[in-house]
């Protein structure tokens, strides 16, 4: 069989990549957050953060689609200055974004649960800023779950399909990742250009759980 366009291997690589640093630093702070907030409605605000977990891709990606489209609340406003989200790289990314954020989230927030919590307030008694606690204290300790949480971010952002489709489409060379070259290669026919791509992302994936297991130890 001839090597196909590698172009959807270098796609999903970038988006990837780029969606898990967004997720990371975003994950990240958010469950710092909420590992000490202690107020009202945390069960809620939870809920609304895992929910792309449990949700279908594909309705995620229409939410997304009527959010920012055209005639959409949030699309209406970027035309204003003059930039497009849907059918873009960026619709790619954030897509994989808003779908692998519980993963980052709940990874993290296990993380920081299993650090003894008067740790951090022996730090903020002695007059250490929240800052200071966060960066010196609360991150090194929980690095490891952080990075583990990352490695499955990244994997999840590579096999987005559903939410990606919707928003981004299937633009050969812009918007193809390679869970859509699989797709639409089964569709035509082409079934060893859907074992290629099938083959790297399987062996992509199994290089992840192998860092994944990595840190654990």
């Amino acid at each position: 069989m001839l090597i196909p366009d590698l172009s959807p291997l270098w796609i999903s690589l970038k988006v990837s990549l780029l969606a898990t640093a967004i997720t990371f630093g975003l994950g990240t702070a958010v469950a710092y957050k909420m590992y000490c907030y202690r107020g009202k409605g945390r069960s809620l605000i939870e809920g609304i953060l895992i929910a792309p977990l449990i949700l279908p891709p594909t309705v995620i990606g229409f939410v997304l689609l009527i959010l920012l489209g055209k005639n959409g609340v949030l699309g209406q406003i970027l035309a204003q200055w003059h930039l497009r989200v849907v059918f873009t790289r960026y619709a790619a990314v954030l897509a994989s974004v808003i779908v692998s954020f519980p993963l980052m989230y709940r990874a993290a927030l296990g993380a920081f649960e299993q650090i003894d919590s008067l740790i951090l307030d022996a730090a903020r008694l002695d007059g250490a800023s929240e800052i200071e606690v966060f960066w010196c204290i609360a991150m090194p300790l929980a690095i490891s779950g952080i990075l583990a949480g990352t490695v499955l971010t990244f994997s999840r952002a590579l096999g987005e399909f559903g939410a990606t489709l919707m928003l981004a489409g299937n633009i050969p060379g812009q918007t193809q990742t390679m869970p859509m070259a699989i797709y639409f290669a089964i569709e035509s026919g082409a079934i060893q250009e859907g074992w290629f791509w099938t083959t790297i992302v399987v062996c992509i994936s199994l290089v992840s759980i192998v860092m994944v297991n990595t840190w654990k130890v």
